[in-house]
């Protein structure tokens, strides 16, 4: 048995309700993504609407509420620890950070690989509005769990053992994602910061 089948193991037998503590848990600080107890309750549904709806609205929610309680975790002790460790310099990149980019990252972080904790964290420590940072999440969340209930629906076991490879690889995924996410922004950069020569027509 993996960490991770000990960790589902431990947290399921009470139904929506393991469901909920998972995935609020896992917005905070421990590594399991509620995705491996959702899934196989989206299945065991048969194909019920109301329990599915249910059980989206319960991880959803869930993770966006676990979410703020890294928010303020942040907020509250993130600026101490790094003037403890003498990295203040760092505090007012991640500040930056989130006033320029708060929302899409945490969208981004809700809806895909890139751990949503961190970018919690983050947003809490960089002081981002909360009203924003919980739009973004529940929009980001609720775009992540209603697509794996409708792929679950439309395409049963195939789906499950598809996202489940995906579940399984996610830290090599988010590398990926934040990769290309780096890429694509330093090139548009580079391409605009590109200027017009005007003796290239006179050559």
């Amino acid at each position: 048995m993996s960490w991770k089948e000990a960790i589902i193991d431990w947290f399921d037998g009470f139904g929506w309700l393991s469901l909920g503590a998972l995935s609020f848990t896992e917005a905070i600080i421990q590594p399991v993504p509620p995705d491996l107890l959702y899934l196989p309750m989206l299945v065991n549904a048969d194909e019920s609407t109301p329990l599915i709806l249910w059980l989206w609205l319960v991880v959803t929610i869930s993770s966006v509420l676990g979410s703020l309680v890294g928010y303020f975790i942040g907020k509250k002790w993130g600026r101490s620890i790094f003037v403890k460790f003498k990295s203040e310099r760092h505090l007012g990149k991640i500040e930056a950070l989130t006033t320029r980019y708060g929302t899409v990252g945490i969208f981004i972080a809700a809806f895909s690989p890139i751990p949503y904790k961190v970018l919690g964290w983050a947003a809490g420590m960089g002081e981002m509005k909360i009203k924003p940072f919980v739009l973004a999440g529940l929009v980001g969340r609720g775009l992540r769990f209603g697509l794996e209930a409708i792929l679950i629906g439309l395409y049963g076991q195939k789906a499950l053992d598809s996202i489940n490879w995906l579940l399984e690889n996610e830290i090599f995924i988010g590398v990926i994602l934040i990769a290309t996410i780096a890429i694509t922004y330093f090139g548009f950069r580079w391409w605009n910061g590109l200027a017009h020569d005007n003796n290239i027509h006179e050559q």
